[in-house]
């Protein structure tokens, strides 16, 4: 989901070479980014003058079953891009999470101290760290919860809202306890090309503005969808889940982009105002 913004604002600038663990599209390769043989082999035969890694297993309760894929792919592939930058002399992209804070704070700037809980988050913080210790030219962009793609990419909260109420769902269930900040594939990418472009290289938090629940998330949605009326969206604890989601995750992971804001690069809109945009796409799919 995050692949294909990313690859149509780079596209509008560049030549680019794309590549999947899955590819499902014909701009993309297939590459597992854990495997560093392969990785080189794909790099040098393309000889990139910037390298991004967008590759990740994202699925929490996924990763604490399959630990060894998570960290294969969360850190491994993070440290092989780190290597094959450092070779090249290039700089390197980096997406990470505000998955690896533990909540205990409200929010979190850039220069706040990790404690991820999850294997999910202990890997991708150390795909930070390795990134950081290995290069100089380097990115390393934090995201919060994802939201692009429409209904056809989309793995997210979104559309998973969107495919009950595709289904007929008249009522919808969001968690109050799990706070947040949306972050828009769209605004994403093109941050990222901005912030890449200027060569002010570290690492920064980059999401929408403003924060809220899953809950606050998803009203908003069906409002946005023009179902306020005929659906409700009735708030609840993560208890709800707990079987389906029972992968601790962080009561905050609302990030706040002050080092962005600082240098007068923080392109994101506020998370309400990129979700109306973002709507529109499933309210032409509705329409079919």
């Amino acid at each position: 989901m995050l692949g294909a913004s990313v690859h149509e604002s780079w596209s509008r600038r560049a030549t680019v070479m794309a590549s999947d663990l899955a590819p499902r599209d014909n701009w993309l390769r297939h590459l597992d980014v854990a495997d560093y043989g392969a990785f080189k082999d794909e790099v040098l035969s393309f000889k990139p003058d910037l390298l991004v890694n967008l590759a990740a297993q994202t699925d929490l309760e996924f990763c604490e079953q399959n630990v060894d894929l998570a960290w294969a792919s969360n850190a491994i592939g993070a440290e092989n891009g780190a290597l094959l930058a450092s070779q090249l002399d290039i700089p390197y992209v980096y997406i990470s999470t505000a998955g690896i804070f533990d909540g205990g704070q409200e929010v979190y700037l850039d220069y706040d101290d990790p404690n991820p809980l999850t294997v999910y988050a202990k890997s991708k913080y150390h795909g930070e760290k390795f990134v950081a210790s290995y290069l100089r030219k380097y990115f390393i962009l934090r995201a919060g919860w994802m939201m692009g793609g429409g209904p056809d990419l989309d793995k997210k909260f979104i559309n998973k809202i969107y495919r009950q109420l595709r289904d007929g769902a008249t009522e919808i269930f969001a968690v109050t306890d799990k706070l947040g900040t949306p972050t828009y594939t769209v605004d994403f990418a093109e941050g990222m090309v901005k912030i890449a472009e200027s060569e002010i290289y570290g690492l920064y938090n980059q999401v929408c503005g403003g924060s809220g629940s899953r809950y606050d998330v998803a009203k908003e949605f069906v409002r946005l969808l023009g179902l306020g009326d005929s659906v409700a969206v009735t708030p609840v604890t993560s208890e709800h889940f707990a079987q389906e989601y029972f992968a601790d995750r962080p009561s905050s992971e609302q990030l706040v982009n002050h080092k962005l804001d600082l240098r007068g690069m923080n392109y994101m809109r506020p998370w309400q105002e990129a979700l109306a945009h973002y709507a529109e796409v499933f309210k032409q799919d509705l329409a079919q």
